[in-house]
């Protein structure tokens, strides 16, 4: 293990499996013994939810609003195998920008000095990705995490969030930004999804880090609050937990993608969808012969 801490944010389309991804992760390093830090950077407040059982975790913002005095202990949990589990928030709905958890997260985590006294040898930023705005933005934006992963299916509107996360990497990446380091193809089926997001990621200059296969093995997990690596150990899915675990500790390489253009993406997803469908009809044909 690297005596420097690795920072690392991983960002995807609300609903895509980005937390259920980097809680795994987390896991699975802890359960290899490193020592891990898990950020929730999402205004549901739910990244680390499986990684504590779901029981509730005041959040960061919730804590600091009421003016009351601060310590680490109010404000994070000690989660499966020892991960450090924290929920940065977000304000009263309708009030407020989501992002701002963010800043006031990691500055008071600065303050209470978790970083020195816990020494974490990975620190996971699991942060929301619809929309990168100067909050959202700022692990990519102000060189907060080395790197960033960016967890995507083969859905067009995943594909759609992760082209514009490349687009802030792109801007800020030549000027001390976070770099990319590779998509995390998430929920895929057989079929189609695969060479998809694998033509996605050439198009655009990056890499697929690994191919994290749908499974029913992550819902039931979720429905006993956990992850699938505590659930079910011996599981098939949890060894893909594993590997990816392993390919992003230890494969440190990085890039500065090169997004697509919104035409030249609309038209990429075109093609496809003129393809599959040109596919579907022979298979049909076929079939009814």
């Amino acid at each position: 293990m690297s005596m420097r801490t690795q920072h690392l944010a991983i960002y995807g389309k609300g609903g895509i499996g980005k937390s259920t991804t980097t809680s795994n992760i987390a896991a699975a390093l802890a359960e290899a013994g490193y020592r891990v830090v898990q950020i929730g950077c999402d205004p549901k407040s739910d990244s680390t939810n499986t990684l504590r059982g779901g029981a509730w975790l005041e959040t960061v913002l919730d804590r600091t609003r009421d003016g009351a005095n601060v310590r680490l202990e109010n404000i994070s949990a000690i989660g499966y195998r020892g991960v450090v589990c924290v929920e940065a928030g977000g304000p009263v709905p309708g009030v407020g920008c989501a992002g701002r958890g963010i800043n006031a997260a990691i500055a008071l985590l600065h303050e209470l000095h978790l970083f020195d006294e816990f020494k974490p040898d990975v620190v996971l930023y699991d942060v929301l990705g619809d929309v990168v705005c100067g909050g959202f933005a700022v692990p990519i934006r102000e060189g907060l995490t080395e790197r960033v992963y960016v967890v995507s299916s083969a859905d067009f509107m995943a594909v759609y969030a992760a082209n514009n996360l490349f687009r802030a990497i792109n801007k800020y990446a030549p000027s001390g930004g976070a770099r990319l380091g590779g998509v995390i193809a998430n929920s895929i089926l057989p079929g189609f999804s695969r060479p998809l997001i694998d033509d996605f990621a050439a198009r655009t200059g990056t890499r697929i880090v690994d191919h994290v296969p749908r499974s029913t093995a992550v819902a039931q997990a979720e429905l006993c609050g956990k992850t699938v690596i505590e659930a079910a150990p011996a599981s098939p899915q949890a060894e893909v937990y594993r590997a990816l675990a392993r390919s992003i500790v230890e494969d440190r390489s990085s890039v500065i993608p090169k997004p697509m253009a919104p035409a030249e993406l609309r038209q990429w997803a075109r093609d496809w969808g003129d393809l599959l469908l040109r596919d579907g009809a022979e298979q049909t044909a076929v079939a009814a012969a």
